[in-house]
């Protein structure tokens, strides 16, 4: 496209490298549509206030509801050379329907105008990203109904600490993701607001009615300030810390499928599509997803960076620095969206070991506090109760034998407290059965947060 929509004050052409470097055309193109619908949006409004006539009006929404269209169809390639994406629509518009394509612009710039499509375009994105959220959750859901008997070893610092059922696992990490979901609504309210009408910084002179647009657009309201409505970009950095956050989740999930397929667990086995093997080590199997998965994490973390430092020391009220947003969220977005995607498809392949799993649990000593719980239940004081349960995992460890193995003479060289009973008060099942408390790992508890977690699917999905 020839000259600048701008250049009029300028006497020579800017210089072909600033140009390039000035451009966002490359990254803002896939705002097309949200453009075009808040274009759309601005001229029925200035139709409707008599700022243009409303012919003219008419006009301009049919050749972008047609520009829309070929774009759509492939009939019409976004323009290389094009500035931005507002430019290349209003150039696309003069050039179809001429000097009332010129009109379009009346009371807006491409500072509210921009404000404007970023919303809109993250405000669509959110929705994709709660429908993916969503879809894992239902995996998870499915995973956990038919594990709620599969015991298996609980861990704090990576050792083996207490008996859990692999659903009571996997449920905690649909806690992570329901506040992921929380943090994505509270993000788009607070982005749902409509900025166009608030010009380059000042607003304007013509007599437009913003509520109007506000109607036509889907916003629950206006921006108050002027000033504020070009130059805020908290709801990208909001947008883009939540991410992080519930990339972060994926990650630890991530994190617990690399240990869980590996030879020294093998509490799962990955489906062959969704595992990557090595040049020269036949043998190998490896979770190229889960592994892609935490390192996406630390691109996410990255952007959210990226988004802090341009804006922390920018005067009101536009600056150009803040065209850096967009690559940002973008690139925050999309790793995003794709590790949620093959993510979910992964784990629905896997097979759960619940063999191995069960054979963890019963050789990391996990119910030496069940056993000391036994001795306070006879009256001992838990502290007392704690050191034999000790003495008695060091003396198994020595001999290289279990708490359900030691015969009952030794259980009593070390309390006179223990029965025949103990073998059922340490059984894993027994174990797991005992933890009734709220949110705890007992059946009936993992059956109640199961109603739960379908309930929030029935209310969401």
């Amino acid at each position: 496209m020839k000259g600048k929509m701008w250049d009029a004050r300028f006497s020579k052409a800017v210089n072909a490298r600033v140009n390039d470097f000035n451009s966002s055309i490359g990254f803002d193109c896939r705002m097309a549509r949200c453009d075009i619908e808040g274009s759309i949006a601005h001229a029925t409004m200035l139709g409707e206030c008599g700022i243009i006539e409303k012919a003219e009006a008419e006009k301009i929404v049919t050749a972008l509801s047609g520009i829309l269209a070929d774009l759509t169809s492939g009939a019409l390639e976004i323009d290389p050379e094009a500035e931005d994406i507002h430019m290349f629509v209003e150039a696309v518009l003069t050039e179809r329907i001429g000097e009332t394509g010129k009109r379009l612009h009346t009371a807006r710039s491409r500072n509210d105008q921009v404000a404007l499509d970023i919303r809109m375009y993250l405000r669509g994105e959110i929705a994709e990203i709660r429908s993916l959220i969503l879809a894992l959750l239902e995996v998870i859901l499915t995973k956990a109904k038919e594990n709620t008997q599969t015991v298996m070893p609980g861990y704090t610092h990576l050792q083996r600490a207490q008996p859990v059922t692999f659903a009571h696992y996997i449920l905690a990490y649909a806690q992570m993701l329901e506040r992921d979901l929380s943090r994505l609504d509270d993000a788009r309210r607070r982005m749902n607001v409509m900025p166009l009408g608030s010009g380059a910084l000042a607003a304007t002179t013509y007599p437009i009615n913003r509520q109007r647009v506000c109607e036509l657009l889907g916003f629950d309201g206006v921006t108050e300030n002027s000033m504020d409505g070009v130059s805020d970009r908290d709801f990208v950095i909001e947008l883009a810390s939540t991410l992080s956050i519930l990339m972060m989740h994926m990650s630890r999930f991530a994190e617990e499928i690399i240990l869980w397929c590996s030879s020294e667990f093998r509490f799962i086995e990955l489906d062959d599509a969704y595992s990557t093997g090595s040049s020269i080590m036949p043998q190998k199997k490896n979770p190229d997803v889960a592994e892609l998965v935490r390192g996406k994490t630390g691109r996410v973390y990255g952007d959210l960076t990226t988004l802090l430092t341009m804006m922390k020391g920018l005067p009101l009220a536009y600056n150009k620095d803040m065209q850096e947003d967009k690559e940002a969220i973008f690139d925050a977005i999309d790793n995003t969206k794709i590790s949620l995607e093959v993510f979910t498809a992964m784990f629905a392949t896997m097979t759960v070991r619940a063999d191995n799993m069960r054979r963890a649990a019963s050789r990391g000593f996990i119910n030496a506090t069940d056993c000391a719980d036994y001795l306070v239940k006879r009256g001992l004081p838990f502290r007392d109760a704690y050191k034999i349960s000790g003495r008695l995992v060091a003396h198994c460890i020595a001999e290289d034998t279990t708490l359900e193995a030691l015969p009952l003479d030794v259980y009593r060289d070390y309390s006179p407290l223990f029965g025949e009973d103990v073998y059922r008060a340490i059984d894993l099942d027994t174990c797991v059965a005992g933890r009734i408390a709220y949110g705890g790992p007992a059946p009936q508890s993992v059956a109640h947060q199961i109603e739960l977690l379908e309930e929030y699917l029935r209310k969401n999905v």
